[in-house]
Formats: C-alpha cells, structure tokens, sequence
C-alpha cells in the first residue's frame, strides 16, 4: 500500500459533505394574530343621575362641588370613615348626570351606597339613580365615549 499523500483524507477517514438548507417557499397563510386579555381592569365607570323632589326643582343642574358632597355623604351614611376614604374621579357633569370613576374593588360598595341614599331636607329631597356601571367607560356613555372629554 502507498503512502497518503498530504492533501489526501486517510482511507479509514469519512468525509462529510454540507448539505444546503433547503428554502421553504412562502407560505400563503395570513400572519398569525396576537391576543391579549385583560384579567382586572383597575377602575370601575358609573353614570350616576341626580333626582330631586319635588319634580318642578329637577329643572336645575348640578355643580362638582354638590355632586362632591352629596356622593361623600352617601358614602359616609352607608360605610363611615372608610367611604370618604374612596377616590372618587369626577371625568363629567352634565345637566344632573355625572360620570365618576372608581376602584374596581370599592366599585360595588360605591353603587350600593348612592342607591340607598336620600339626602336634603324634609320640603326637598336629592337622590342619586344609577343609570349605568360597568368597567369599560365606553360600555356606560353613549357611542364610544369620546364625547365625555368634548366641551
């Protein structure tokens, strides 16, 4: 047997050779999409609505100092110290409709205690009617709730 030159592989040598990646062609299905879900949202959105007695006094509107005060006072009424304790965000006011934005946990503690609450004086009486609640803003206003931040 010869001598292996020195450019040669042994003969007990296996050579392997690359192989080329093969391209794939395009695939025709649409991108695949991303979802996201939101588990809790951290705030809850209610229209409140400010009814008094008698009907004739309806025809006023309210101010975001009384709409303040009357919704402390049906917090204090319904869970003491610890309703003033609950940020309340006034986004709106309107007429006597008012849009305020809570926490999500004291959002159902906030609902019960406006619609258990009576307030103002034995010749007028005030009360808050909720007219919607619900964790998305646009849920609660009309159309897609833009129209809460337009002047």
């Amino acid at each position: 047997m010869a001598a292996p030159q020195p450019n040669e592989p042994l003969p007990s040598t296996v050579t392997k050779k690359k192989r080329k990646a093969k391209l794939k062609p395009h695939s025709t299905k649409t991108p695949s999409s991303t979802t996201y879900t939101i588990r809790s949202l951290p705030y809850t959105y209610i229209h409140l609505n400010l009814l008094t007695t008698p009907p004739s006094a309806s025809s006023t509107t309210v101010d975001a100092l009384t709409a303040r005060t009357y919704l402390t006072s049906a917090l204090q009424q319904f869970l003491g110290m610890t309703g003033t304790a609950i940020p309340v965000d006034f986004l709106k006011i309107e007429g006597r409709d008012v849009w305020v934005r809570v926490p999500r946990e004291d959002g159902k503690a906030v609902v019960e205690a406006v619609t258990g609450w009576v307030g103002g004086s034995e010749a007028a009486g005030v009360a808050w009617r909720v007219k919607g609640k619900g964790e998305w803003l646009g849920g609660i206003a009309k159309g897609d709730g833009m129209e809460l931040f337009e002047d």
